[in-house]
């Protein structure tokens, strides 16, 4: 494995970002789906859903403008 500091700046950049879109993506999408099995019925419902749903939508949002393109999974 490469030590990171060796790896050039640039490629620092873009493999951090490539992670935090890829982070973004996966708890954006948990999100929905904890809200699914809430509506469903599988979990207590205390309003969570949509509150989840919310918040999946936060994420998604403050990815598509540090990135300049849409986050959705």
């Amino acid at each position: 494995m490469t030590d990171w500091h060796k790896i050039s700046e640039p490629l620092q950049l873009q493999l951090a970002q490539e992670a935090l879109r890829q982070a973004t993506s996966s708890i954006a999408a948990y999100a929905e789906a904890l809200a699914e099995e809430m509506e469903a019925g599988f979990m207590s419902d205390r309003g969570g859903n949509e509150a989840l749903r919310l918040f999946a939508s936060l994420v998604r949002s403050v990815n598509a403008d540090s990135s300049g393109v849409a986050g959705h999974a």
